[in-house]
């Protein structure tokens, strides 16, 4: 009997399963990726209508309608130009999604739930103040994808997050007013930075740049931006290309904690 292959054939078994099954949750993920990026890019309509063709395509190949087939098959190259032109922006986007999001995730808030009560605490004091005296902000808090390059634009600050210091920064004549705040590692990490600018419509005339660099760099990121209002103190928070408007302050209280449980 050999007993070298026997034991080595049950280790190389093994072996040959763990590799595709970390095959298939890596496809798994790519796909999941890919969708979601499908699903929040305004162009989605176009690529359902991209999708139904491809399936008349399939379709007259089984059923033998040979002119029709001829016809999509002729325009398959254009077709596939066609959607580089159009998907530009969006292939950008994704691109500069993948390059920003981290290999390791470093929770914005500290990893203890005493301390993070207290910079919670500290955020929504510095909501209430300036949705009331309707000082127009612009807070991005940074959760798994790294805002380096955003940070770069602005002013490095790295102070402990406070609500003093962020009014302040957001004066009315502060050079730092019209830029964004990033919050990183519980601390302000740099003020005054600029966010690139959504390509999507907003059917709102009323909202202005802060919320279309809110939504810019949420359609990248994964990071929670807040804004708010100059003109009506009115507090949004733009999260995965989607804005929500007009939050109260138990709404936004709960969205924090449930970052920290995130990141805990």
């Amino acid at each position: 009997m050999n007993f070298a292959a026997f034991s080595v054939e049950p280790w190389g078994g093994i072996l040959h399963w763990s590799i595709l099954t970390l095959d298939v949750i890596l496809v798994y993920i790519l796909i999941y990726q890919i969708l979601c990026w499908m699903w929040n890019t305004h162009a989605f309509p176009l690529i359902k209508g991209l999708f139904l063709v491809m399936c008349v395509y399939v379709m007259s190949h089984f059923l033998h309608l040979t002119m029709l087939n001829w016809i999509l098959g002729k325009f398959t190259t254009v077709l596939i130009l066609m959607v580089i032109i159009v998907f530009q922006p969006e292939l950008r986007r994704f691109l500069e999604w993948i390059g920003s999001v981290r290999t390791v995730f470093t929770p914005v808030l500290s990893s203890s739930e005493a301390e993070s009560a207290v910079l919670i605490k500290q955020l929504l004091r510095s909501f209430e103040w300036l949705s009331r005296e309707k000082i127009g902000a612009l807070i991005v808090i940074e959760a798994g994808s790294n805002l380096l390059q955003y940070s770069l634009s602005g002013v490095a600050v790295n102070a402990t997050l406070s609500a003093e210091v962020l009014v302040t920064l957001f004066w009315p004549g502060a050079p730092t007013h019209d830029g964004a705040v990033i919050l990183r590692e519980s601390k302000i990490a740099s003020a005054g930075c600029l966010l690139p600018l959504t390509d999507t419509k907003i059917q709102d005339r009323r909202l202005g740049t802060r919320h279309r660099a809110a939504l810019g760099l949420s359609e990248l990121t994964d990071a929670l931006i807040f804004v708010v209002s100059e003109e009506t103190g009115i507090i949004s928070l733009a999260e995965n290309g989607k804005l929500t408007r007009y939050l109260s302050k138990e709404a936004i209280e709960t969205r924090l904690f449930n970052l920290y449980k995130e990141a805990s």
